[in-house]
């Protein structure tokens, strides 16, 4: 009975993971599903028609939400740094968060423009110890060019490992997919 009881908290810890509890979109709203039913926020500061991107902790608590342009903190006010990010919220899919593999502080935003610009997939690093706990983008580490003239796509699926991510774009006026994993040491 003890086993079967610490192998049932196990799994049920393992796929508590809450990051998408949170979601903000459009103009100045958003969704809780953190009581298991939606319920509308309206709070947000974002204001888009198109592209966005979320991020909860694992608790389900906001940690901060983007338009691939700006980047909001969990106060709804402007993260530190966080502007002028070369995303764009006309691009269909304009940013997705990543966090970093084995990481509660660093968390990966990556960002696509629109059609016409040449900025291609870029990413930012959101450091969550800065500005007292409420984030920041990492001077040194903001708008960094991964792949040039991508579509307006961008998504993330976790590795068989179950613990690396895969970033996946497509590259604009071909039939070519770029694929990136994300692990503990870096983006590759």
């Amino acid at each position: 009975f003890v086993l079967f009881w610490r192998l049932m908290v196990a799994v049920h810890v393992a796929h508590a993971q809450n990051q998408a509890n949170n979601w903000y979109f459009g103009y100045h709203a958003g969704l809780s599903f953190a009581s298991g039913n939606p319920v509308a926020l309206t709070d947000g500061a974002i204001n888009t028609r198109e592209g966005c991107s979320t991020i909860s902790n694992a608790a389900g608590n906001i940690l901060f939400y983007s338009d691939g342009v700006q980047v909001w903190n969990k106060n709804h006010v402007q993260m530190q740094n966080g502007f002028g990010l070369l995303g764009d919220p006309s691009s269909t899919q304009s940013s997705i968060i990543v966090p970093k593999p084995g990481s509660a502080r660093y968390y990966y935003l990556f960002t696509v423009p629109a059609w016409m610009p040449d900025n291609g997939l870029c990413y930012s690093l959101v450091d969550m110890n800065l500005a007292g706990g409420l984030g920041g983008i990492a001077e040194n580490e903001k708008n960094i060019l991964l792949q040039a003239a991508v579509a307006e796509k961008v998504t993330a699926v976790r590795h068989s490992n179950n613990t690396d991510i895969w970033v996946i774009t497509h590259e604009r006026d071909n039939d070519v997919f770029d694929a990136f994993l994300i692990t503990s040491s870096g983006i590759n």
